[in-house]
């Protein structure tokens, strides 16, 4: 690593700088487990500075010393606690500070107390590192998505699944369980991994803060879209796991990809997503061997295949015949939080909330 340019980490909006001194070794967490896990920590030079460690303003002056309430989404419990309890007996060990968490479960605030308000601070900035280094491993709950089920999109749909089925069913791997759901044909913004129903509500008012950008590039209309031709994104059409619909503007302006980008943009600075690409892909799925009939609906779900158990399927004759098939026009007037593995009384996915371009 660069010393002079240090890794930078995002806590709760708060950004922080690793420093490392030449002796030091890499931060390690043992194998994550069910129930427990144990925190090997890294040197204390590793940690941030002192005076860049927790806000003050959030350590309470009590009569019996000083005192800071976290919220900690109670997923994470386990991590803070480790096996048979050893992470949280070595955090107050280090830091001569006392951590007291709620019960497994229940939703509540990680009170750490102490005689000083130094060690206070320096036990809470070692719980929001190791919050922060577990929150990035769990597996994403929602996701911002442009829904495409629209009733024309949906017959365009069909009528392409039954024409691939007619002509290219004698093609390796190609056949009806492959198809995605017409009920859930969309556009993934980014994803987000919300942890309990605070975090929903946070991203929920974050979206609706997106919708004044979004009514100014949309100039407050709904925004004209033609689904129109298929796509694949690795090297050999003849071994593909996924295919996409391609999306553009009906005017041929950027005004979807630039909706897109700046929602990125917008929830990556409020902490609530990870960036994965500059720009984003903008694509519906429309194959996934993902979806075989011996798994479940959506990738990841529970009994579903893993990756390196997926059987790919040769689309070099779907590419050839149906390579600029159309799949409709729409007006697209939403932007939705979407719940994974979830569907309303519609199928698409369960929203948690919306933001609208008109």
């Amino acid at each position: 690593m660069d010393v002079l340019r240090p890794a930078l980490i995002n806590i709760n909006g708060r950004i922080y700088r690793r420093n490392v001194t030449k002796d030091s070794k890499e931060e390690h967490y043992e194998e994550e487990e069910e129930e427990d896990v144990s925190y090997v920590g890294p040197p204390e030079s590793e940690y941030l500075e002192e005076d860049e460690a927790c806000d003050t303003k959030l350590i309470e002056q009590t009569d019996k010393g000083y005192r800071c309430a976290i919220e900690v989404p109670s997923v994470l419990y386990k991590y803070i606690i480790g096996k048979k309890g050893e992470t949280r007996r070595r955090l107050e060990s280090d830091t001569k500070t006392s951590i007291s968490i709620p019960k497994q479960g229940v939703e509540g605030e990680i009170v750490i107390t102490g005689s000083h308000k130094a060690a206070v601070s320096s036990a809470v900035t070692r719980v929001e590192l190791l919050v922060e280094s577990y929150r990035k491993k769990q597996p994403f709950t929602h996701f911002l998505s442009f829904p495409l089920s629209n009733p024309k999109i949906q017959e365009g749909f069909l009528t392409f699944k039954d024409e691939v089925l007619k002509q290219c069913s004698q093609d390796h791997g190609v056949e009806g369980s492959i198809f995605q759901n017409p009920a859930k044909l969309h556009m993934t913004i980014g994803t987000l991994a919300l942890l309990n129903e605070t975090e929903v509500r946070k991203a929920c008012e974050h979206l609706q803060q997106c919708q004044h950008f979004i009514r100014d590039i949309t100039e407050g209309n709904p925004l004209a879209l033609e689904v129109t031709g298929i796509e694949y994104m690795n090297d050999d059409p003849g071994m593909v796991d996924v295919l996409y619909a391609k999306v553009n503007a009906k005017d041929k302006s950027d005004k979807l990809q630039l909706i897109a980008d700046r929602l990125v943009e917008h929830f990556v600075s409020a902490g609530l997503m990870v960036r994965e690409w500059d720009r984003v892909k903008l694509h519906g799925t429309v194959i996934n061997t993902l979806f075989r009939k011996d798994s479940v609906e959506e990738a990841g779900g529970p009994g579903r295949q893993t990756m390196s158990e997926r059987e790919a399927f040769d689309a070099r004759n779907i590419l050839k015949k149906f390579g600029a098939y159309r799949f409709g026009e729409f007006g697209l007037n939403t932007v939705l939080l979407s719940q994974r593995y979830s569907s309303d009384c519609t199928g698409y996915y369960t929203s948690a909330g919306s933001a609208n371009f008109s």
